[in-house]
């Protein structure tokens, strides 16, 4: 009974091995999803609409507020936006406010890596105590004023 066992499980785990090495190399076939490398075709997930418009021209201006203004003198308009202005913002305006923040800050370890920095700032812009806070000194873009 045991011996019977076995022999069915290697069989089907040799026939699921063999079913499996039997798959299409072919780029030029897509799959159910869209998702194979090199597929052309698009897709929109259900309950999406794609704008058909003209994009947006203008990158929103950075916000800033009297409060970190004062507080923080040495930081540019776009590094002055604070934590709680930041989360108000769509992604695109988020990823447009990091470049300016960077350009207004060069050299800081984040140089060079705009998505690692805006990663960081939308992570401890999350926190409450950080709501009023310029975005660059609490993503660690800027340093803080002494």
């Amino acid at each position: 009974m045991i011996k019977r066992v076995t022999a069915i499980a290697l069989a089907t785990g040799a026939v699921a091995v063999a079913l499996a090495g039997c798959g299409s190399s072919d780029d030029s076939s897509s799959d159910a999803s869209g998702l194979r490398k090199g597929a052309t075709g698009t897709s929109t997930p259900a309950g999406t609409t794609s704008a058909t418009g003209p994009a947006p021209t203008t990158a929103a201006a950075a916000p800033t507020t009297t409060k970190t203004t004062a507080s923080y003198p040495s930081l540019g308009p776009a590094s002055s936006t604070t934590c709680g202005e930041f989360k108000k913002l769509d992604s695109t305006e988020e990823k447009a406010l990091i470049e300016k923040v960077l350009a207004e800050n060069p050299g800081s370890e984040f140089e060079g890596s705009p998505n690692v920095a805006l990663g960081t700032a939308k992570l401890v812009c999350l926190a409450p105590t950080y709501a009023d806070t310029p975005v660059a000194v609490a993503a660690g873009i800027a340093e803080k004023d002494k």
